[in-house]
């Protein structure tokens, strides 16, 4: 998943950061732990623990997405931990590149959002591989002032002639295969039969043919929207408040007949990694702490600390769309890789227009 490029002020300098990462890292830090990470998240304070504690934050190293990453750590590059998303976790472990968490070591473990932290997600057997700290939400972001709240209050919004060519959806397969689920009547695509699947792949298809482009990037949906080129999106939340702050009438449907979906991301321990253990202990508990949570709302991301947001109030989350909600939720949890697969393949056939 390509969720943290936002972080980056734009495509060019995510390519820029990427270029020197590819070299080992950014300036070198604290040499004593390497953080394979998307760009932006080396901001330190999202792990402001970490630097008080050694002076310095840990060194980091960056990969544009996901897959990226898996190549470069299939092909010997060495890092300590890394930060990945749920959907690619049973991919990691079966690879054999994942070192198990001992969760005695993790501060605040117990203060974590059980719902970010259940079987699917963090264990295999009674080995605990990720530890979520990021999640955020996906669903219809649309023009106010031009799009009726009626419009939008179904999925099926992406099947009406009426917004044709007005609409986009997200180049991420995660995400497009989340909306296509829910749209068809499946909230837990881990259990996804070989019937339900071929009933998401369909509805992407026809609704392929509705769409203005994929976006790539959160700034791209922003100017996209602003522009009057879309009219509704799906969207990660952090279009939210980064258009609310720049004046544009947005609308944010969680809440649609059929629900949304709710992604989440954290960090796994790697084998052969050649740094301090311990340090790899202080980083994820200090991307655990209370002091990581404003930092993270404020560049539009939940924190996984459950007691450290519930200080926060539903108002504060509803504002950059994590609030509590009444719908159906389809958590990007992990699934089996054939699927996963297939769902990949599927993706890129509906975007060649196949």
């Amino acid at each position: 998943m390509t969720k943290f490029t936002a972080l980056a002020s734009a495509t060019a300098m995510t390519t820029a950061i990427g270029l020197l990462a590819s070299a080992g890292a950014l300036a070198a830090q604290d040499a004593g732990l390497l953080v394979f990470d998307y760009p932006g998240f080396e901001d330190p304070a999202f792990h402001s623990k970490y630097k008080e504690t050694h002076g310095a934050s840990p060194t980091f190293a960056f990969f544009g997405d996901e897959e990226e990453a898996f190549q470069k750590l299939r092909s010997g590059f060495r890092a300590d931990v890394s930060h990945v998303c749920a959907g690619s976790v049973t991919k990691w472990i079966e690879a054999d590149m994942l070192e198990a968490w001992d969760t005695a070591r993790i501060t605040v473990f117990d203060d974590l959002d059980a719902n970010l932290t259940g079987q699917d997600v963090a264990a295999v057997a009674t080995e605990t591989f990720f530890i979520p700290t990021d999640f955020g939400s996906t669903a219809i972001a649309y023009n106010a002032d031009q799009v009726p709240a009626a419009d939008v209050g179904s999925l099926a919004v992406f099947q009406n002639p009426a917004y044709a060519g007005r609409m986009t959806l997200p180049d991420n397969v995660d995400d497009a295969f989340a909306l296509a689920y829910l749209a068809t009547g499946t909230t837990n695509w881990t259990s996804a039969t070989d019937a339900q699947f071929e009933a998401a792949a369909a509805w992407l298809r026809e609704v392929h043919e509705n769409l203005r482009t994929y976006w790539t990037d959160p700034a791209e949906l922003a100017q996209l929207l602003a522009g009057g080129e879309v009219l509704v999106a799906w969207a990660w939340n952090e279009t939210l408040p980064t258009m609310v702050e720049d004046g544009f009438p947005i609308g944010f449907n969680r809440e649609t007949t059929e629900g949304s979906s709710l992604w989440l991301c954290g960090y796994v321990k790697l084998k052969n990694g050649q740094g301090s253990q311990d340090k790899a202990y202080d980083f994820i508990n200090a991307m655990l702490d209370p002091s990581s949570t404003q930092p993270l709302l404020d560049a539009g991301y939940g924190h996984s600390n459950a007691a450290s947001m519930a200080s926060f109030g539903d108002d504060a989350l509803s504002a950059v769309g994590l609030g509590q909600i009444d719908a159906p939720v389809l958590a990007q949890l992990p699934m089996a890789n054939d699927l996963r697969q297939k769902q990949s393949e599927a993706f890129e056939r509906i975007k060649a227009g196949f």
